[in-house]
C-alpha cells in the first residue's frame, strides 16, 4: 500500500504545473505592443524555438538574466516560434526539463513574414534573435549570443 501511495504521489507531481511553465499564446498586433512598449523598463525579448540548436544553446543565459533581474525593471521574454500545435507535446515539456521559469510566450501567428519587420526592419527571420529596448535606446540581434555577449548588451542599453 505505502508504494502505490508514493507511486499516486510522485504522478501527481510530475503533472503539476510550475512557476514559468505558463505559456501565453500572442498574436501579430499584441507583439506589436510588447516590442513598442513606452516606459522606463528594459525589455529583452528573445525569439527562439525548441528545434533551433543556438536558440536551445543560448536559452539558459536568458532564464539566468530573468533570475538575476527581478529586483530591476528589466523584464525578459522568451518568444517561442514553435508551432502552436505542438506546443503541448514539444515545448512545455522542453520548458520543464529545463526549468526554465522566464515569462514565455507562443507566436500563434504563423505568417512571420507579416510581423518580422515591425519587430526590426533589418530581421531576415532568422532565429535566435533578440530585441533589446527601452524608451529611448534600442539593439536588435539576429545571432546566437553568449552568456557575456548578453550582459553587455543589456548593460549598454539600460544604462
Amino acid at each position: 500500500m505505502k508504494n502505490l501511495s508514493l507511486v499516486l504521489l510522485l504522478l501527481l507531481l510530475a503533472f503539476l504545473p510550475t512557476r514559468g511553465q505558463n505559456v501565453v499564446k500572442i498574436d501579430k498586433e499584441q507583439l506589436i505592443e510588447l516590442t513598442g512598449r513606452n516606459n522606463d523598463t528594459t525589455y529583452v525579448i528573445n525569439f527562439w524555438a525548441t528545434w533551433c540548436s543556438p536558440c536551445v544553446k543560448e536559452i539558459g543565459y536568458f532564464e539566468e538574466l530573468s533570475l538575476k533581474s527581478k529586483e530591476k525593471k528589466l523584464e525578459v521574454i522568451l518568444i517561442s516560434l514553435d508551432f502552436p500545435d505542438r506546443a503541448d507535446k514539444q515545448l512545455l515539456p522542453f520548458l520543464r526539463e529545463r526549468s526554465i521559469t522566464a515569462q514565455v510566450m507562443l507566436m500563434t501567428d504563423l505568417d512571420y513574414n507579416s510581423w518580422i519587420e515591425q519587430v526590426d526592419v533589418s530581421w531576415s527571420g532568422a532565429i535566435p534573435a533578440t530585441l533589446i529596448y527601452t524608451r529611448d535606446k534600442r539593439i536588435f540581434l539576429e545571432q546566437e549570443l553568449t552568456r557575456e555577449e548578453l550582459n553587455k548588451y543589456v548593460n549598454q542599453i539600460s544604462n
